[in-house]
């Protein structure tokens, strides 16, 4: 698949690995900024233990 994406960006190599580069850099950027956030609500990783138990 990536292959086939590469072949298929124009340009010399330098440029298709320059392309290839900010492809997956905007693709990081948008899963930081929006699907990561949207998936943190649905897991109950980020919730606190600490505290939780009550001492007698």
């Amino acid at each position: 698949m990536y292959a086939w994406i590469f072949r298929h960006l124009p340009g010399p190599l330098w440029v298709r690995i320059l392309t290839s580069l900010a492809l997956v850099a905007a693709a990081l950027v948008l899963m930081v900024q929006f699907l990561f956030p949207w998936i943190s609500q649905f897991t109950t990783l980020t919730d606190s233990t600490i505290g939780s138990v009550q001492q007698p």
